[in-house]
């Protein structure tokens, strides 16, 4: 495709906001093109979490079991050691979902199915190796976008543009949108390491002086997620390979007998962990959502979830406004005002662990303390609802409201 083409809804990014916004709008009657700068959507290491609030829309949808029939992990809860206390921190089973666990699955598993259900409506079309370079203004409004593909130079008119391009998002620079960033102590690296039948089952994060250390269970391996000091990445290479394998086999004992995996630091992948959020998310013709509008700490995986959040109430307060015609700023400030209290909240939690935890233990001074809320976990089971909730479902959780149109 190349040229000009007119749509009602124009979404830059196939990320998990692009690819639901799209699904929905197309399911609600709307035409929408989704653009994506990728030849498919295999990326190594991105967030493969899907929690229980989005099964939940996925349920709402009716799509459920064929979603949970595709390969994945259930994690029913989340486990922890800090220092020497060992503790279940969240329990999904209690949750008032359809599902009472996360499910891990490959990003690019999940990208395929929803396009593959958006691909049943008419009104839905996915055009991959399309990268926005620019976004076109007429009078002060944002009335389309433009983009680079193999066969040439393509020009999208919309009586929306939504800028789903993730957290370095051209849509969001072109618009000169401000954004506010927020400090971050730390950085993740990134690797795999083989599961075997007697490994434990559920994910569980390793609190140990100086060092934090994730493990998700992927069924045949471990994604690993081993938490370093913001930017010191060149430091601990300078320690050597050998010397990270140890670390690696300290803090998980089990995988000790196969740290040798690890044969160089290529496939050690850096994750650069940011925070920020804009504040304004749309300008006339414009709207910014997930990564784009907010970008997550890894912290609790809950970062696709909120981008899945925000699609659905886009949606649901746009979609109709789409079918009849082209939307108000006012229209558009709406997704923002119903938005941004639980981005704002979510990374404020996040913000607050990384500050009052996560920054301690890598600084690896004084003597390893659990947090009080650890503690309290331990001693009072039944409080690991709270943080089930929170991770599980968020602040605002969000429900399908549009109906099918044919």
């Amino acid at each position: 495709m190349a040229g000009r083409v007119s749509v009602q809804c124009c979404i830059a990014g196939g990320g998990p906001a692009g690819m639901m916004l799209g699904l929905l709008l197309a399911r609600a009657g709307v035409d929408v093109l989704v653009l994506e700068k990728h030849g498919d959507f295999l990326r190594d290491f991105r967030g493969d979490t899907i929690h229980p609030s989005t099964l939940e829309i996925i349920h709402e949808l009716g799509l459920l079991e064929q979603l949970l029939a595709l390969p994945h992990q259930k994690a029913p809860g989340i486990n922890a050691q800090f220092g020497d206390l060992a503790l279940t921190v969240a329990d999904f089973s209690t949750l008032p979902t359809r599902c009472g666990f996360i499910a891990f699955m490959p990003q690019w598993d999940f990208l395929n199915f929803l396009a593959e259900q958006g691909s049943r409506y008419p009104s839905f079309r996915v055009l991959m190796q399309a990268e926005v370079t620019d976004l076109v203004k007429l009078a002060g409004t944002i009335v389309g976008l433009r983009a680079t593909t193999p066969d040439g130079p393509l020009e999208v008119r919309a009586d929306l543009v939504v800028g789903a391009d993730g957290r370095h998002s051209v849509v969001r620079d072109k618009a000169g949108l401000p954004v506010e960033e927020f400090g971050v102590p730390m950085d993740v690296l990134w690797f795999g390491l083989s599961r075997r039948a007697k490994d434990p089952e559920s994910p569980v994060g390793r609190f140990d002086r100086g060092r934090i250390f994730i493990m998700l269970n992927r069924g045949d391996y471990w994604q690993c997620g081993f938490v370093i000091p913001k930017g010191s990445r060149a430091q601990l290479e300078t320690q050597g390979l050998p010397a990270f394998r140890e670390t690696v086999g300290r803090l998980a004992p089990f995988l000790a007998d196969r740290v040798d995996e690890i044969k160089s630091w290529e496939p050690v992948k850096l994750l650069t962990v940011q925070v920020d959020r804009l504040r304004d998310w749309c300008r006339p013709g414009l709207l910014c959502i997930g990564d784009a509008a907010h970008a997550m700490s890894p912290i609790g995986g809950v970062g696709i979830n909120l981008a899945i959040q925000d699609a659905v109430a886009t949606a649901n307060l746009l979609a109709g406004l789409l079918r009849r015609g082209a939307v108000t700023p006012a229209d558009l400030r709406l997704v923002q005002e119903r938005r941004a209290w639980p981005t704002q909240m979510t990374q404020r939690m996040q913000l607050l662990l990384q500050d009052r935890v996560i920054k301690t233990v890598l600084a690896g001074d004084g003597p390893l303390v659990p947090p009080w809320p650890l503690r309290l976990i331990a001693r009072f089971p039944i409080l690991r609802r709270i943080p089930a909730r929170l991770i599980g479902m968020g602040f605002r959780p969000e429900h399908v409201r549009t109906s099918v149109v044919q």
